[in-house]
């Protein structure tokens, strides 16, 4: 028994280490491609992009695992049923959960390093890349003058260059916006020519130009008064140069605690703590709204400092207690219009600190809901990879064909209604609709039963894949009838050739 555990395992373990490295290499492909503007052009250093990357593989792991635990069980037990490998051990009185009773085994000890893994090393490569590609977001891009297009990738000016020679990298017609007193299009500087080059150092550039024109709209000293008048002034000139600072363009990191308390970089304690926190926040703001809401509008009205504090006192004032009617009916015209104009003020009032406050609320309920969600997501990860485990196991067993043809077109259908079940549920439990637990468990409900029957059809050997197993039935129908329908056929002939039609017919005698 065990050189059969140790063969299951084996032809387990490399299919599964292939379709995991795979995934990961797809679903990387799809984030370099939904991150391609932020990266180009930006001058990063090899290093810089090469740990994006290491990150960004690390929070591909709970679509990656997930993926090639049900591929790699498809393609294993395929591989053993076209073989005939599972027919040889099932003769051999083995059953197959018996076969399957190691991979299990094997499984379970990868959805427990998953549940760490989305635990404590999700959060620290989740902080990481959110503040790595924070940075790489807010780089400025590197300096790429392009023909008869203004460039502002050097702060402070605007640069814009009609034709770059290739070979000499001389620039013609150039002109620059100086900016740098931020004070608009004051300074602008038109030459024939001119060169750009990078100090060693790399902190400056020197632009040289030939043969030019700089322009200056002089502003009058501010503190004078009276009319201001705006000197013009123009500088003709040979050779100039401009010294630019670069430093602005170097790659620098930012504080990462600045986002360390987003529920992304959480675990479970953490989470739980924050869950806590947030709702106790959100119930106090809710008694602090129900109360002003009562004290500051609904009972909303002028006292008169002369009158017995105990008659006007809120916690004794109630609509029963007062003929509103009557009262109103004593007033006169002026002060009935006065008080219509008091009520529509305060009815307007109140409109408005309810629709603030139903935003509030609905914002902290919507954080709230995020923190719960991220709680739930470090166990449906583990739970994900027995549950297509188990899925993928029996289908292997059943359609019996290895591989990375039908296998790979199975795990992907199965996979695309794991993951829109689970986006799906997310998204409800998100706005609200449905609770946290439901809207990230809800993928598990759906497809435990499948896994559970999948399993159930396997250990019987039942064809549930075969085409045949479905005609089967109805061509069996047809035939019946068909036959039914020759016999009445052959009967209806003997009795017509039985009857001679050159005899008379017989007639009754009295």
């Amino acid at each position: 028994m065990k050189r059969l555990h140790k063969f299951i395992l084996e032809s387990y373990i490399g299919p599964l280490i292939l379709t995991f490295f795979i995934a990961i290499f797809l679903l990387l492909m799809q984030f370099l491609w939904k991150y391609i503007d932020d990266l180009v052009g930006k001058g990063l250093e090899l290093h810089i992009i090469a740990e994006l990357l290491l990150y960004a593989s690390a929070g591909l792991v709970p679509l990656a695992l997930p993926l090639a635990i049900l591929l790699s069980s498809i393609m294993t037990f395929g591989n053993l049923a076209e073989h005939n490998e599972l027919m040889s051990l099932k003769s051999a009185g083995i059953s197959l959960v018996r076969i399957m009773f190691p991979l299990i085994i094997f499984i379970s000890f990868v959805s427990t390093g998953a549940f760490f893994f989305s635990n404590n090393v999700m959060p620290y490569t989740n902080l990481k890349m959110g503040a790595l590609l924070y940075d790489v977001r807010h780089q400025r891009p590197e300096v790429s003058v392009k023909e008869g297009v203004f460039s502002d990738a050097l702060e402070g000016y605007s640069i814009k260059v009609a034709h770059k020679s290739k070979k000499t990298s001389m620039l013609y017609q150039i002109m620059i916006y100086d900016h740098t007193e931020k004070e608009g299009n004051r300074i602008v500087t038109v030459a024939d020519s001119g060169t750009m080059e990078v100090t060693k150092n790399g902190k400056y550039m020197v632009l040289t130009m030939y043969h030019g024109m700089s322009y200056n709209e002089m502003v009058e000293d501010k503190r004078k008064k009276g009319d201001k008048e705006y000197p013009h002034r123009k500088d003709k000139f040979d050779k100039q140069r401009i010294l630019i600072d670069m430093s602005s363009l170097g790659f620098e990191r930012t504080d990462e605690n600045l986002f360390k308390n987003h529920y992304q970089m959480l675990n479970l304690d953490q989470l739980q703590y924050a869950v806590d926190s947030l709702s106790k926040n959100y119930n106090k703001r809710e008694v602090s709204f129900v109360e002003t809401l009562k004290k500051g509008n609904y009972f909303k009205r002028l006292i008169d400092p002369n009158l017995d504090s105990t008659w006007y006192s809120r916690d004794s004032l109630t609509l029963a207690s007062l003929n509103l009617d009557s009262l109103f009916q004593t007033l006169s015209p002026g002060s009935q219009k006065q008080v219509f104009e008091h009520a529509r003020n305060y009815a307007h009032s109140t409109q408005s600190y309810v629709t603030s406050s139903v935003s509030e609320f609905d914002h902290k309920m919507k954080w709230i809901k995020r923190h719960e969600i991220e709680w739930h997501r470090k166990f449906t990860l583990s739970f994900a990879c027995l549950l297509l485990f188990f899925i993928g196991a029996p289908l292997g067993a059943i359609i019996r064909k290895g591989g990375l043809g039908m296998p790979v077109v199975v795990s992907v259908f199965f996979f695309v209604i794991y993951y829109v079940i689970t986006i799906t549920g997310e998204k409800y439990a998100k706005i609200g609709e449905w609770p946290s637990w439901l809207g990230m468990w809800i993928s598990a409900f759906i497809l435990l039963p499948i896994g559970m029957f999948l399993t159930y059809k396997a250990v019987n050997d039942s064809v549930i894949l075969n085409i045949e197993t479905y005609f089967e039935p109805i061509r069996k129908f047809f035939g019946l009838q068909k036959g039914k329908l020759k016999n009445k056929l052959k009967i209806g002939n003997k009795e017509r050739k039985s009857v001679n039609p050159f005899e008379p017919e017989s007639q009754e005698t009295n």
